[in-house]
């Protein structure tokens, strides 16, 4: 079952866009905690990766969604978690299939390269699907250290 509560985080760099996705969250009925930024001061991405993998890891979500300008140094912030599997998306169909076969619990997107619009296009593709587990699963099992 997935969770009604969806923790989002940014650095500076995606904060507007943050503010947007929040919004559009709510509106569709979903409750988001909101782990910061809180403004378009220079901060450093990992002080609101962190939060936010802990959040999904611990399992009081069943993901998350993380931004900063490239999307890269927030992604693989958080991807130092054991039990988070996040996925930079700049398209629907790359987050389809990051929640399909790789059963993604966090989608990081890049703020500097994505419209607002494909922003929510690729949050909607992302929490429509579930994982669909089969020899994916196999694949899955191998990420965490020491599994292999």
């Amino acid at each position: 079952m997935k969770s009604s509560i969806i923790p989002i985080g940014a650095d500076h760099a995606g904060f507007q866009l943050k503010k947007v996705l929040i919004e559009y969250l709510q509106q569709k009925g979903y409750e988001v905690k909101d782990f910061g930024c809180y403004s378009e001061e220079s901060i450093d991405y990992a002080d609101f990766a962190h939060p936010v993998a802990d959040f999904v890891e611990s399992g009081n979500a069943t993901f998350g969604v993380l931004l900063c300008g490239s999307g890269n140094g927030i992604n693989m912030t958080a991807n130092k978690h054991q039990g988070i599997r996040s996925a930079l998306c700049w398209k629907a169909e790359i987050a389809s299939l990051a929640r399909q076969h790789n059963d993604a619990n966090i989608l990081t997107l890049p703020a500097r390269f994505v419209s607002e619009a494909e922003a929510k296009e690729i949050l909607d593709a992302f929490i429509s699907e579930d994982f669909e587990g089969g020899r994916h699963q196999r694949r899955i099992d191998k990420i965490p250290l020491g599994s292999c």
